[in-house]
């Protein structure tokens, strides 16, 4: 229900489905900040929840810092290997990356710092 106008809002909008509920009366919020099950996966207060076009994850608050360091190495790492192969590198061995590839990579990042 609505959700042609949500959608035109601009606002993030990510559902399975619309849904007109029977009565607003007997859908009403009962409580805030409680761990909830969505879509499955438990989800707790302070949990971290990123979204874009592909999909939603839900990060725990106590992995939320290894959890960023390690998608920002990943994301450097997957922009060397696009780089490489651009400039005519085989796939076979930059992707998925074998020890020269990594090598390469570690200085790389060492000539970016």
């Amino acid at each position: 229900r609505d959700s042609g106008t949500i959608s035109g809002l601009g606002l993030p909008l990510w559902c399975a489905g619309a849904s007109a509920p029977l009565n607003l009366a007997k859908h009403h919020a009962v409580d805030m900040n409680v761990p909830i099950a969505c879509g499955g996966v438990a989800v707790y207060p302070g949990d971290i929840v990123v979204a874009d076009v592909d999909g939603v994850v839900i990060v725990p608050r106590e992995m939320a810092e290894d959890v960023a360091r390690d998608a920002t190495e990943q994301e450097q790492l997957e922009i060397f290997i696009s780089q490489r192969i651009d400039e005519g590198r085989p796939l076979r061995g930059t992707y998925p990356p074998n020890e020269e590839t990594l090598a390469a990579y570690a200085q790389w990042r060492a000539q970016k710092q």
